[in-house]
């Protein structure tokens, strides 16, 4: 990795407590960055967060009222919370639709609007929102899930136009699925409603469309949220970065 030099830079980081966020987390603290863990899991957000003498903020995204009231600051936003729920679209629960979209979607916006004052002021920021293969391709009974990355996808764009004049940049990191908690309960869920074993799942469902037959690993996706805040990538924005082992080739 090139020099990613953040020292004096804040790194907010949602979802942080686990999984991609916690990848970020330290990678970011790595390069110099104080980093704010926000998660509802107040334990797991503290743990990471002493870890890189970070600070750590407990919030129910779900909760649009409290998002709004956090008051939010800071130079580089990495948007990264979310939860899964499968279900055939005549199933699905419109409570846990709407909850989705509001953790995943909605949230963010409200975070980003909070940011953007003062990184339009200091005439630089970086937006990092850790969509998925799925805001680019769609897979059954995940409605919630790709509606909402979907979406996500065109507010970072929209975000990049109007932030480019400010300094400020928007991107998608879109990887395929990652060795997290998020997906290893979606590796259950599948061999219950299939009938077969977890290892079956991963090749037979989950790594099917990948010609990389393999599970990405959160630290990577790490590095490639910590590299659009280099100086090398102050021409990307507006992009989605696709690590998904050639899924979105076919």
């Amino acid at each position: 990795m090139s020099d990613v030099g953040l020292g004096g830079r804040t790194v907010v980081v949602t979802g942080g407590a686990g999984g991609i966020g916690a990848a970020c987390v330290e990678r970011f603290a790595g390069a110099g960055a104080e980093v704010v863990v926000v998660d509802v899991d107040g334990v797991g957000a503290k743990r990471v967060a002493e870890k890189v003498d970070g600070r750590a903020e407990i919030l129910d995204l779900s909760d649009l009222d409290a998002v709004d009231a956090l008051g939010l600051r800071c130079d580089v936003l990495v948007n990264n919370a979310g939860l899964q729920h499968i279900s055939p679209v005549e199933d699905f629960s419109p409570e846990r639709f709407s909850l989705m979209l509001r953790v995943m979607l909605e949230a963010p916006f409200r975070l980003t609007r909070q940011v953007l004052p003062h990184m339009y002021a200091q005439k630089w920021g970086r937006i990092v929102n850790i969509s998925s293969v799925h805001g680019l391709r769609a897979s059954p009974f995940k409605a919630a899930y790709v509606a909402a990355k979907h979406g996500l996808e065109g507010l970072s764009k929209v975000i990049a136009l109007e932030g480019a004049a400010h300094g400020v940049t928007s991107n998608c990191i879109n990887p395929a699925y990652v060795r997290t908690p998020l997906v290893e309960k979606q590796v259950e869920a599948q061999s219950v409603a299939h009938g077969i074993e977890p290892d079956q799942v991963l090749e037979q469902i989950l790594l099917k469309p990948m010609a990389v037959k393999q599970l990405i690993e959160p630290e990577q996706v790490a590095e490639l949220a910590t590299y659009l805040c280099s100086p090398h990538a102050d021409s990307i924005t507006g992009t989605s970065l696709v690590m998904d082992g050639g899924w979105t080739a076919r």
